[in-house]
């Protein structure tokens, strides 16, 4: 058996003129299909080899093809899903809410296919109803039709107390307002950095929500709790005061902490009967509690109204508060308290933010509504204080 597999070749004989040749041997039997098999070892050793090489070709090939090919479902997908686009979302956040959910297989998918829609840029924040697996072209047109959007929207007004934004809340989610209250308690917990509550003015902190519940339309997501919405609240708080620069303004510009700037801009939300005096409202503020007034006490009735409400009294118009009631010692949000109170005492607008970081310069110290449009008078002096008083009491103001 061995003689039959051996291949080899023959040694050199020498020719008639003494030349060396070789000769091919094949000790096979004559007849034995040698040939056959040594031709067939041949061929199937180069379908091996054409195998690998060609495999090897083909998951090269794969890989670099997906460097230039958009992973991609087909179609509009199947199933249903709803997915969250946050407010202030960039189409990126949007593309990769949609991939966790599934959505859409890659983030270039939902991009590329916004970009090639003039109509993307229309898309809101918002919880949307899609489906499962769908192309990024049909996730586009599903977000852009307002069926597929699911509407639970709600308003807070600028100026609420988070009291009457818990009632609001409660009433759009059927969520007990104890529970608000209970989320509530822990503002860190709900996102506000601890740097907010920070006074350079020497007072205890007192950390609360108030002030941080930013005024605006909210979709309310399907499921929420009192936490989440809330967290919502102050995120978009965050968001807004972050791009104003609030915070480093009013260090650099007014020469308080960002908590006594809010404070202020809460104060001037209350008592401005106007957007257009917001401003000057705050300068008020400032130059009670920080400058030159008298008691350095800020005297304003608003702060009185925000105590009531928080021990659960009705609120009342300046005329029909009490002289007990206007200073009661155990109210830590006395008029007459020397310098700042202990929190905002509401949730102010961005309106009344940029008039507590970027006031108009003045040394008034009194200001009242002089007309129906609720535009006040300012003033330096208690005399020219009264003279304004009398403008309003002739427009029959006051």
């Amino acid at each position: 058996m061995i003689d039959d597999l051996d291949l080899g070749f023959d040694e050199p004989e020498r020719g008639e003129k003494g030349r060396h040749r070789r000769s091919f041997r094949n000790k096979r039997k004559k007849g034995s299909g040698g040939g056959r098999g040594k031709t067939f070892l041949a061929l199937f050793m180069a379908l091996v080899l054409l195998g690998v090489i060609g495999g090897g070709a083909f998951y090269g090939f794969d890989r670099i093809q997906n460097y230039f090919v958009t992973p991609d479902y087909d179609g509009a997908g199947s199933g249903e899903i709803t997915v969250e686009i946050k407010n202030g979302a960039l189409l990126a956040d949007m593309a990769d809410a949609l991939v966790a959910a599934d959505v859409v297989k890659s983030q270039k998918a939902f991009i590329e296919a916004a970009a090639a829609n003039s109509r993307s840029k229309n898309i809101q924040p918002g919880t949307y109803k899609l489906r499962k697996q769908m192309s990024g072209a049909s996730a586009v047109t599903a977000m852009l039709d307002l069926k597929n959007k699911i509407v639970n929207g709600l308003t807070i007004p600028e100026g609420r107390t988070s009291k009457n934004i818990y009632k609001m809340l409660s009433d759009k989610t059927k969520i007990p307002v104890k529970e608000f209250e209970a989320a509530a308690k822990d503002p860190e917990a709900l996102g506000v950095p601890d740097w907010w509550f920070k006074r350079d003015d020497g007072k205890k902190v007192v950390k609360s929500v108030e002030g941080f519940l930013y005024p605006d339309t909210y979709e309310i997501p399907p499921k929420a709790t009192a936490e989440s919405i809330l967290k919502l609240m102050v995120d978009n708080f965050l968001s807004v005061t972050g791009e104003m620069k609030f915070a480093d303004r009013v260090q650099k510009e007014r020469k308080v902490s960002p908590y006594e700037g809010l404070i202020v801009a809460s104060l001037a939300q209350a008592e401005a009967g106007n957007k257009d005096d917001l401003g000057k409202v705050a300068r008020v503020a400032y130059n009670r509690a920080y400058g030159e007034f008298p008691c350095s006490c800020l005297e304003m009735d608003v702060t009185v109204n925000y105590y009531l409400e928080s021990i659960g009294k009705p609120t009342k118009s300046s005329k029909q508060m009490t002289a007990a009631e206007l200073d009661d010692p155990k109210n830590p949000y006395n008029r007459k308290l020397s310098g700042m109170i202990p929190t905002p005492i509401n949730n102010p607008g961005k309106r009344a933010l940029e008039g507590a970081m970027d006031t108009p310069v003045g040394r008034w110290l009194y200001f009242v509504a002089i007309d129906k449009q609720g535009h006040s008078a300012f003033a330096e002096t208690y005399a020219q204080h009264q003279r304004n008083e009398a403008r309003a009491r002739e427009a029959g103001i006051i």
